[in-house]
């Protein structure tokens, strides 16, 4: 169970507009979203005073390992955002709106003789007006207010038969909250008219009732009818509250990508939501490190070629139009080149006026907020990793700092299928693009310490074999590879070739400050040793035993014991896990391969689809085993030297005593004996 302290984000932080946020836990699931009219004060009210909360709010915040939010322009817009949040992660502590697996809609039945007004779930009926989605408790007090103005039938099926059958009205009859169709106060016409000035005021035409219930209070007012004119002026006042601006549900028919950025000199935050039938269905954001003459155009341009090309599923979601604060450089070829990917127009533009641009300024402060957040933490992030890797260079008595460290785990199944992680981080982070895997054979996979002195001596031969190859010339480092071949050969003076082509690239020239292993001081010796008998005597080594998460130094009777709030133990620890992770990983494919063999893979030039070719054609194993060069060469596929491939490595011959012919490899054809 977390502490709400661990996660809990600086109030200087969290904005104070309008929002929905969202708690997730440890494994990155939502499990609660919410909305805020501030949301600095709502999420402060989940940290002052944890103990405090009520069972089920205090289970979610110590269940939760983080929080995150969007910024939006009006209580209707985080309402409309929550919804949909909602819906796509079924958050486990939102139970309140997962009963039916829908939020309620403010439904009109014009298909009735006397439409009723009510709160409707579930399937859409046909000839029934739907006005939503809202929660359970605003669509109760938008109903409540706006039978003030319009006052429609509301009650059940029932409840009116009763009611014609007596004569008499329901209580709201009697309150003026319905007309009463029921006992003749308001012709059928009439009431049908009230259900249509319902529908319109729901539907965005709110300025027409404003304008005439304004009109009537002026008259009422002129007349001196002063309680008329105050019961019109709150019904104004209603009229104004329900129908406040909702900038992010768009028109029905809008489907839009919105995106927005916020940029500094070396950093832009871009944010994009995703409106799909009029309401925002998703969102995404990114923080980018800026090329220093990059503009705004080439920005968006990237922007667009990385969220449409790299991600086939977005292809094909790409909608009819794509908003952006400006338009990026190759605006027409870019154009058509989503058109192509869509099948069909894709309008590129930038919204000027309307509902789209004031949702564009929307996802512009979400842009702005987000970078202001990374920035934030950023610095407490570099602040946290700067002490992590002082302590640790202190504890182990380092005289340099660490800015690359290297951590290597074994993995394997008692002794079956051994392979070896190297996972790398630079000034605490990892960096990804410079992993390694290492496949183990032969004597080094016998136990775990062979393997770790094998894997440290092919990694570090690489490092000093690409150290080799880079010649100092003038001044500069070239690879030999680009020169003359007699000078690379012979070793008389390099110049270098063509410097348009790129020099190969050295994968391992860059060598760790700091080599960890995981594991106690077997482990650790395995690769100092490694490490001496390539004469590499700048490379630090430790090892971080699981059992009592010890640090182990090579050499040495007795571990480095770090606090158990150390950072720099935490830092070990976060290295050590995800090498073993990636080192799992690994294991896992291979052992999955191994486990799925044929004694057709051996065959050299026989690729999976012909393989399979070659045994459905045939049936089974035992059959292609038994056929002729000229047999084999009938399945799809198989020319001449593939089938006398097969040949020799599966033999012709069904006695296992008898030699397989000798077969001429471009022919396929059998030569004597």
């Amino acid at each position: 169970m977390a502490n709400p302290a661990s996660y809990r984000p600086q109030t200087g932080e969290i904005p104070t507009t309008p929002g929905v946020y969202r708690f997730r836990d440890p494994h990155g699931r939502v499990i609660y979203v919410g909305k805020a009219k501030n949301l600095r004060s709502r999420l402060n009210s989940y940290f002052a005073n944890p103990s405090g909360l009520l069972p089920k709010t205090h289970a979610m915040v110590h269940a939760a390992s983080s929080v995150e939010w969007t910024v939006v322009g009006s209580e209707l817009e985080s309402l409309q955002l929550e919804y949909t949040w909602i819906k796509e992660f079924k958050p486990r502590f939102n139970v309140v709106f997962r009963d039916d697996k829908t939020y309620p809609y403010l439904a009109v039945t014009m298909g009735e003789k006397y439409p009723r007004v009510q709160v409707m779930r579930g399937e859409r009926k046909k000839g029934t007006r739907y006005f939503g989605p809202y929660t359970a408790g605003a669509i109760r007090e938008t109903m409540d207010t706006l039978l003030r103005v319009f006052p429609v039938r509301s009650c059940s099926a029932g409840v009116f038969k009763r009611a014609q059958a007596s004569g008499r009205p329901c209580l709201l009859g009697y309150i003026d909250k319905c007309a009463a169709p029921c006992v003749g106060r308001v012709t059928p016409e009439e009431h049908r008219q009230l259900a249509e000035d319902f529908c319109a005021f729901m539907g965005g035409e709110a300025k027409r009732f404003i304008n005439r219930l304004e009109k009537e209070m002026s008259a009422a007012v002129a007349e001196l009818d002063y309680e008329r004119a105050a019961r019109l002026r709150d019904d104004i006042i209603a009229l104004r509250k329900v129908f406040e601006r909702n900038a992010v549900v768009l028109a029905e028919d809008t489907d839009a990508d919105v995106f927005a950025l916020h940029e500094d000199e070396l950093e832009a935050s871009v944010q994009v939501f995703h409106v799909r039938g009029g309401r925002v269905r998703g969102q995404r954001g990114w923080v980018v490190e800026k090329v220093e003459d990059a503009t705004t155009p080439e920005l968006i341009e990237h922007l667009l070629q990385q969220v449409y090309g790299e991600d086939s599923e977005v292809q094909g979601r790409i909608p009819r139009e794509v908003l952006v604060p400006e338009n990026p450089s190759n605006h027409a070829e870019l154009g058509e080149w989503l058109g192509g990917l869509r099948g069909a127009k894709v309008d590129i533009r930038v919204p000027q006026r309307g509902d789209k641009a004031a949702l564009m300024s929307t996802v512009r402060e979400n842009a702005e907020q987000a970078l202001k957040l990374h920035k934030t933490r950023r610095a407490g992030d570099i602040t946290v990793r700067s002490l992590a890797l002082q302590e640790l260079q202190e504890a182990l008595e380092l005289p340099v700092p660490l800015l690359r460290i290297e951590c290597f785990d074994i993995s394997h199944v008692q002794g079956t299928n051994v392979v070896a992680s190297m996972v790398v981080v630079e000034d605490g982070l990892p960096k990804k693009s410079d992993y390694r895997k290492f496949s183990i054979t032969g004597a080094a996979a016998a136990d775990d310490t062979a393997a770790m002195h094998d894997v440290l001596t092919r990694r570090f031969r690489h490092y000093l074999t690409d150290k080799a190859a880079q010649v100092p010339v003038s001044g500069e480092i070239i690879n030999p590879t680009r020169a003359g071949t007699a000078a690379a050969t012979h070793g008389t003076e390099a110049t270098p070739s063509d410097p348009t082509m790129p020099a190969p690239k050295a994968k391992f020239a860059y060598p760790p400050n700091l080599v960890v292993v995981d594991g106690g001081q077997p482990q650790v010796n395995a690769a100092a040793r490694a490490l001496a008998e390539l004469g590499i005597d700048d490379v630090y080594v430790v090892g971080l035993a699981k059992r009592l998460e010890e640090v182990w130094l090579p050499n040495s009777d007795f571990p480095v014991i770090l606090p158990r709030t150390s950072q720099g133990l935490y830092l070990l620890q976060r290295i050590r896990d995800e090498a073993h992770r990636f080192a799992i990983t690994f294991h896992r494919q291979k052992r999955g391969k191994a486990m799925t063999v044929s004694a057709l893979d051996g065959v050299p030039g026989l690729g999976e689809a012909k393989r399979k070719a070659l045994v459905a054609h045939f049936g089974s194993l035992k059959k292609i085993r038994a056929a002729s060069v000229e047999e084999l060469t009938s399945a799809k596929g198989i020319g001449p030297a593939l089938a006398a491939a097969v040949v020799l490595h599966l033999g012709s011959s069904e006695d296992a005593g008898e030699a397989a012919p000798a077969v001429n490899m471009t022919t396929g054809e059998i030569l004597e004996s």
